[in-house]
């Protein structure tokens, strides 16, 4: 969210003047050049943009001033997901993120105030992880049934109308709030074809998290209403009761809260009442047996590995130096995320097939001159020989005993490769 905090609202200063102060869209504009980002519609990359406010800042401040601001539609990209659909993702100009990001600054400690103690996401200083430790507890102490809730395209979804009533509850600035409403109006741009937007919030610009998190407080706190146990993590949420009975129960009054109040829709395909081993949660899931363990998802192991063959794909032709660089962040990355899991077996087999795969590229680069390579790295001639000569392809020949002598653990160690376990 930004390390500014602004003034606060018995200060003499509008809340659309502590947006446009100068401190305010310094931190703005570090926050954005720290989240980097694709270019928007307009074509101007984040690099450009310190240049550009120079020369036209007092323009673009001025029409924000009169209210003559209009924010530019937002690129519609869609991203793969590894389940195989796609992630639909809004990029707004990167002037309009800055905007974007000086109005959240100012809104965030407004809000913060008001949001539930079991909403983790996009939040300063809550995570993930502070989640699955909440999970865990719960299901220690008897919840042993999850409710599942998907809620159906929810960036997509959301309710203008309800959102704006929501802010202008809280905010007392018609020029702040005709200004955010015109974000969600601004249209996207789909292959060229620019689209009005009568719903929903871009997923993808710095603003969306929190208007999502002011949409969502409204469940959180008729959970809590309602005796419930919850834990919400943007528009993951996971309800926590001692029976499939009551889950099925609190699966339908729920649902009929989200759709008739919150004028959202809960796909009933993916959610569901069931044990929260069977189910995921933020990548994470837990092991049946007592002390329920926190375990990685199958699905964020896989996901892991669709990232391992990508980097190490032979057509890349990089050397075995730039491939562990790249690797290094991704697994150091992923390691700060899930190192929280207790039960670390399949991260080990997950660290010995990513060794693999380099004993694989490996030896897809050395080719025709394998020979030599093994005895170069103390594989006795023999051994070398039947390795070199043999007829099995690399996939098979990356866990013979001649490539694990010539590659030890240690060796890749030393190139900087990390581990996935403490």
């Amino acid at each position: 969210m930004g390390e500014y905090r602004p003034q606060t609202l018995n200060e003499k200063s509008s809340l659309m003047e502590q947006v446009l102060e100068r401190n305010n869209l310094i931190q703005a504009l570090k926050q954005v050049t720290r989240n980097k980002g694709a270019a928007g519609i307009d074509g101007m990359q984040i690099d450009e943009l310190p240049a550009y406010l120079k020369d036209n800042w007092l323009i673009i401040k001025e029409r924000i001033e009169t209210g003559r601001y209009q924010p530019q539609a937002v690129l519609r990209v869609e991203i793969p997901k590894p389940n195989g659909g796609k992630r639909k993702l809004g990029i707004p100009t990167v002037i309009d993120r800055l905007i974007q990001q000086a109005i959240t600054q100012v809104l965030s400690p407004i809000f913060e105030a008001q949001f539930h103690p079991h909403s983790y996401g996009f939040r300063p200083k809550r995570n993930a992880q502070q989640a699955i430790y909440h999970v865990q507890r719960e299901i220690k102490q008897g919840r042993s049934w999850v409710v599942d809730l998907d809620l159906e395209a929810f960036f997509d979804r959301v309710n203008h109308d309800r959102l704006m009533q929501r802010l202008k509850a809280d905010i007392k600035a018609p020029d702040l709030l005709r200004l955010i409403n015109r974000y969600l109006k601004a249209g996207i741009r789909i292959k060229g074809q620019e689209k009005k937007t009568t719903e929903g919030v871009p997923q993808g610009s710095p603003l969306s998290p929190l208007l999502s998190n002011i949409v969502l407080n409204e469940l959180d706190w008729e959970l809590e209403k309602r005796g419930h146990t919850f834990a919400r993590y943007a528009d993951d949420c996971q309800i926590y009761v001692c029976s499939q009975r009551a889950g099925e129960r609190v699966k339908q009054s729920i649902s009929e809260f989200i759709d008739k109040i919150l004028r959202l829709k809960v796909n009933e395909n993916k959610s569901a009442v069931a044990r929260p081993w069977e189910r995921k949660f933020l990548g994470f899931t837990f092991s049946a047996r007592r002390g329920h363990k926190i375990k990685v998802s199958d699905t964020a192991l896989e996901k892991l590995k669709a990232t391992v063959r990508q980097l190490c794909r032979r057509t890349r032709g990089h050397s075995v130096f730039q491939i562990i660089a790249e690797l290094r962040k991704s697994l150091l990355g992923w390691k700060a995320y899930f190192g929280i899991a207790e039960i670390q077996s399949p991260q080990r087999d997950l660290e010995k097939w990513i060794r693999r795969k380099l004993r694989c590229y490996i030896w897809k680069q050395w080719g025709r001159s394998g020979y030599r390579k093994l005895r170069r790295h103390g594989v006795a001639r023999q051994l070398a020989w039947n390795t070199a000569k043999s007829a099995h392809g690399p996939w098979r020949l990356s866990a013979s005993p001649a490539l694990y002598y010539a590659l030890p653990n240690k060796y890749f160690r030393s190139l900087g490769l990390p581990g996935l376990v403490t």
